[in-house]
């Protein structure tokens, strides 16, 4: 059987809270995932830094899982967020059960710069779950810092691997140096900053959050029918959002109330201590979703 992640786009998902003990709000979370299933994406990623897993418990990761897999036919690929190799297998477990033969890969972190260690870490992940691994080289979350030749051993020396994600910057030159040298797909991450330059890098499409996904897909698309002028005109109407989510400390609300601000989501709160987007940015956000071809309707 061919495990490799399928090229295009495959949609990082926020999980959606409510309330003042955010709760997981599994009617918001069924409508996004719908829409991500109705626009085209290839899959969907969950559990991952923007779904803010590592700040939720074992039980909601499991309802997370179950409510998209109950919402849609999209594949999954599910975010693993420990870095040791016996909580990795703890959290696989609950995907196993969880997402069953929807399960498309575990994403798992490059957790040492010794591609020894990081081999003997993703083989152990392999022969325990069966399943297609993800290797996510995300030195921003990890703080782990691996060299590209590294990174491509361990790959390599690892069976089962379904993909690479490569948000180590410049991720452009570590797309160009992973695709040269691997026989899996590599996709970038990072809120999509650097899809242009990724996909004339080699990339495979994206795997990362962004309020308009739409933009992501277009841009995809248009590569693959009339290559990196295509693909920029399609792109450019987006850039200046892209450009505003990626917003240092506070990225991660601006996306979640961006998302809340289209209706796809009922609110936009985010688990402490990550901090909230300041109020005084919501006509700049206003601007920025006024801009985008996306259809925009702003949820009060």
């Amino acid at each position: 059987m061919n495990e490799l992640l399928g090229p295009g786009v495959w949609g990082v998902v926020a999980t959606p809270f409510s309330g003042p003990s955010h709760d997981i709000d599994r009617e918001s979370l069924t409508r996004l995932v719908q829409h991500y299933e109705r626009i085209g994406v290839t899959g969907l990623t969950v559990l991952g830094v923007f779904g803010e897993a590592a700040r939720l418990s074992a039980a909601e990761r499991r309802s997370v899982l179950e409510t998209v897999t109950a919402a849609v036919r999209l594949p999954v690929v599910a975010g693993i967020t420990a870095l040791a190799t016996a909580p990795v297998l703890d959290e696989a477990r609950v995907v196993q059960e969880a997402a069953g033969d929807r399960l498309a890969g575990l994403m798992v972190q490059v957790n040492s710069p010794d591609p020894q260690v990081l081999t003997g870490h993703l083989c152990a992940v392999r022969e325990a779950t069966g399943a297609p691994i993800v290797v996510q080289d995300y030195p921003g979350t990890s703080k782990v810092q691996i060299r590209t030749t590294d990174l491509v051993r361990a790959v390599r020396d690892t069976p089962g691997v379904a993909g690479v994600k490569a948000e180590a910057p410049p991720t452009p030159a570590a797309v160009a140096a992973l695709t040269a040298e691997l026989d899996v797909p590599v996709f970038g991450g990072l809120g999509g900053l650097g899809l242009l330059d990724e996909l004339a890098s080699g990339a495979a499409g994206a795997m990362t959050g962004f309020s308009c996904p739409e933009g992501l897909l277009a841009c995809v698309r248009a590569w693959n029918l009339g290559g990196y002028e295509a693909a920029r005109d399609a792109y450019l109407p987006y850039l200046p959002l892209v450009n505003f989510e990626a917003q240092a400390r506070i990225g991660l609300a601006v996306r979640k109330e961006a998302v809340r601000r289209r209706g796809l989501i009922r609110e936009s709160a985010v688990r402490p201590p990550s901090a909230a987007m300041p109020a005084a940015l919501g006509p700049q956000l206003d601007r920025h979703l006024s801009g985008v071809p996306c259809a925009v309707r702003k949820n009060d």
